[in-house]
């Protein structure tokens, strides 16, 4: 009895170790292409894109936001004048993603935020717009997937606190109690 119980142990193992070579060289063989293919996207007419400029101080007020097309070249830009409020026309024909970048006093590197689909016109420029478009760019560029996933990794609420609504709190209390 003891020889069979050891037989069938070294058979589950020996199975287990053949399906996982089998699972590391199927996983070898997946491409790093993106999951979700979106096709190039471009402004058919102008547009203007607005939104706010904040820092971890606040509002910011004064500085020049650009705005750069998919191959980098800059299509516009605007001036903030003493408002963090910012309007910019881009023209038509230009390509997405479009990069707004604005260099804040006292800041190492630009803020930016990143638009890739051309249906969306406000975009605000903070830290978080600037560490989502930072780690997209880390994910092989400014790509809808890469962007989505690189927003997902970021902005994260931790599962133990929250329902599936998205309340916070005594679960209790949503709706005035138990219904």
């Amino acid at each position: 009895m003891q020889t069979y119980i050891e037989n069938q142990t070294i058979k589950s193992l020996l199975a287990l170790a053949v399906m996982s070579l089998f699972l590391a060289a199927c996983d070898s063989q997946k491409s790093n292409k993106p999951a979700i293919k979106m096709p190039v996207q471009s402004y058919k007419q102008a547009i203007t894109l607005e939104g706010v400029v904040m820092d971890e101080n606040g509002p910011v007020l004064e500085g020049e936001v650009k705005v750069a097309d998919s191959s980098g070249r800059i299509v516009a830009t605007t001036q903030l004048n003493n408002s963090k409020h910012y309007s910019v026309e881009v023209p038509a024909g230009t390509e997405l993603p479009v990069v707004l970048s604005i260099r804040v006093k006292g800041m190492a590197e630009p803020l930016k935020a990143v638009g890739v689909s051309a249906a969306v016109s406000s975009y605000d420029i903070t830290p978080l717009t600037t560490t989502i478009a930072k780690r997209a760019k880390e994910l092989g560029g400014y790509t809808y997937s890469n962007m989505v996933l690189a927003a997902d990794s970021t902005v994260g609420v931790p599962d133990a606190n929250k329902t599936t609504t998205g309340f916070r709190g005594d679960p209790t209390k949503q709706y005035g109690g138990w219904h």
